[in-house]
């Protein structure tokens, strides 16, 4: 039996409240946060839906479905976040990102829930592991986003191709993780090592400039 509604109003209820009391900047990363938990359960949902529509087993699903949709749907909020406000670029990047931790964090709880706390190592390695990837493909469309978006003439051929680029990601890593022993090793490794690589060698591409609106 699933519970994904009871683990959401758990988590979600205190960020909620924090969110309530909150003002500025905090209170619009509470809510990226908030809103990449609650994409992450209407994903379940429609994934769901899809694997049904298509016959699709539960392998079939994670592997051909689930990138699809997930990436979509953590698109969504800093989509609306664009066409409504006029956000700085500095908190496009970091809505983007925020959108992604709440997708793993709630991700990875009902994966707890669902198989168990036994083993501790293999808890933290996937924990870290779908952490950064969630993170990685966020990554990709922020810094897209940040050069591409005020540039009418590839702003909807860019935002494709850079939500085809996390899918892609996405998919090799639920490909790799659903295998055992070396390959799934590699598998989690892989977004740990892009993290690191783009802290060492990414930090002076990352625009800092909260002040400067992105163009509609």
């Amino acid at each position: 039996m699933s519970y994904i509604e009871n683990i959401y109003i758990c988590l979600g209820a205190p960020l909620l409240i924090a969110t309530l009391c909150m003002r500025g900047r905090g209170r619009r990363m509470m809510l990226f946060l908030l809103g990449g938990m609650t994409v992450c359960l209407l994903s379940s949902y429609i994934s769901t839906f899809l694997a049904v529509v298509l016959g699709s087993d539960l392998l079939s699903a994670s592997l051909e479905i689930s990138p699809l949709t997930e990436e979509i749907m953590k698109f969504l909020p800093i989509l609306f976040y664009l066409l409504v406000f006029e956000p700085g670029r500095g908190e496009v990047a970091d809505g983007v990102l925020m959108t992604a931790v709440g997708f793993a964090t709630f991700e990875n709880a009902c994966y707890l829930i669902s198989n168990g706390a036994g083993d501790i190592m293999h808890l933290m390695i996937r924990g870290f592991g779908t952490g950064a990837m969630h993170v990685v493909c966020g990554f990709i469309i922020a810094v897209g986003l940040l050069y591409l978006w005020d540039r009418l003439w590839i702003r909807v051929a860019g935002t494709i191709g850079l939500i085809s680029v996390a899918i892609t990601y996405h998919g090799i890593y639920n490909i790799l993780v659903s295998q055992t022993g070396v390959a799934a090793m590699i598998g989690y490794l892989i977004p740990l090592l892009t993290v690191a690589l783009s802290l060492i060698f990414g930090r002076r591409y990352y625009v800092q400039d909260t002040a400067t609106p992105i163009k509609k």
